[in-house]
């Protein structure tokens, strides 16, 4: 496929909000889990939470903690104003909107539920369908941004926000439109705290990918989203380079024992980039902390990866931010070959990887860099990006 320009990248998680302060946690390797605890939640656990200001208001219609976040998130790095220069550059009905989640807005639905009038209806302030929607975050961001273009919000689990990047350059390549908004936005609430917990899959400290130790995942929250456009993107020097997709569908929430989809994905975004393996010199992996899926990827990237590729995972820093995971992690991935900082992999002293799997932090010039998401139900899809 033909390189697309990545014109503009913004990232708010528990890192930081926004890149620099994102950038300045992973340069003093200050992860941004804690033992914090959520309202009405027992689970033991660490969290990645974000600090929702106050004044961050998406106003009565759509008012919830995702779509608060989301807002959040578009305010950072002069997001906005990008947008808005391809706004009027090709016209709003030009310019595309696909973003990956998982819980949307469940978290306002929950909070509704718990304030049932006696008739059973919502309050009216909680009379909301366009928040109470699974659509909800993409309608919010063209909302937001007066994108008039095809708006799409794509819930895959934990590949949700990768496969945005995926269908953000099929929509390209059929000249659907000329710029495309790709985001990945996710929220905690008790569903996704008590049903992981259900799962057996919570670990009650921080979360250690790869770790002969590991014990399962940490949650977290965050809002990513980057901006990509048919052409130009000289000033960043960034682009997506291929994108591969896969399902194995081989278990509700678990992956194939052998890694068939997970291998799959990866070989289809190398040749899609006209690449192969060794042409890379980072990986950024899927990597829970789970015993079972870090087995899983642990095997095929052994199988696959040269021994010149770094890889590191980085849910160690963030926490599992679910529908948000992709998008979370093609963006560090995004800033590790803009800025050269390739982050190691946090909390994990003890690896079990048959690949070069880093723990401290590397400074390099990285030139081509990919990106796994694997999520339930076997839905697949790895990115590459490069330098141009």
């Amino acid at each position: 496929m033909k390189p697309i320009p990545v014109h503009a990248f913004t990232l708010t998680s528990a890192l930081g909000i926004g890149n620099a302060a994102t950038l300045g946690s992973l340069r003093a390797r200050r992860g941004g889990l804690r033992p914090a605890p959520w309202a009405d939640s027992d689970v033991p656990t660490w969290l990645g939470c974000v600090d929702l200001p106050e004044w961050v208001d998406p106003g009565p219609e759509w008012e919830c903690r995702n779509n608060r976040l989301a807002l959040l998130g578009l305010d950072q790095d002069g997001f906005r104003e990008r947008v808005a220069e391809a706004v009027e550059r090709y016209g709003a009905a030009r310019v595309g909107v696909v973003v990956g989640t998982s819980t949307s807005s469940i978290e306002r639905t929950e909070q509704g539920y718990r304030h049932l009038e006696p008739d059973d209806r919502f309050p009216p302030p909680f009379r909301q369908p366009q928040t109470h929607n699974p659509h909800s975050p993409g309608a919010f961001v063209a909302h937001v941004l007066g994108v008039e273009g095809p708006a799409l919000t794509v819930s895959a689990a934990c590949a949700s926000s990768a496969k945005a990047f995926a269908t953000a350059s099929r929509w390209l390549g059929q000249s659907l439109v000329d710029a495309v908004v790709v985001g990945g936005v996710d929220s905690l609430c008790l569903s996704v705290i008590y049903g992981f917990h259900s799962l057996q899959l919570v670990s009650p400290t921080p979360c250690r990918p790869f770790d002969h130790e590991r014990d399962g995942i940490s949650l977290g929250e965050a809002a990513g989203f980057a901006l990509l456009a048919r052409e130009g993107g000289e000033e960043i020097g960034l682009a997506l380079l291929g994108y591969g997709e896969s399902c194995d569908a081989h278990h509700m929430s678990s992956a194939h024992p052998d890694g068939l989809g997970a291998r799959l994905a990866m070989e289809r975004a190398l040749a899609a980039a006209g690449l192969s393996v060794v042409d890379l010199d980072y990986v950024n992996l899927h990597g829970t902390g789970t015993r079972a899926n870090d087995d899983v990827e642990g095997r095929v990237c052994g199988e696959l990866l040269s021994s010149r590729t770094a890889a590191s995972a980085t849910k160690g820093w963030t926490g599992h931010t679910l529908g948000a995971a992709g998008m979370v992690e093609a963006l560090i991935t995004l800033q590790a070959l803009a800025t050269g900082l390739v982050p190691g992999t946090l909390n994990t002293s003890t690896p079990e990887a048959a690949f070069d799997l880093i723990l401290d932090n590397r400074e390099g010039a990285p030139e081509v860099a990919l990106s796994n998401s694997f999520g339930f139900g076997g839905s697949n899809c790895a990115l590459v990006f490069g330098r141009t």
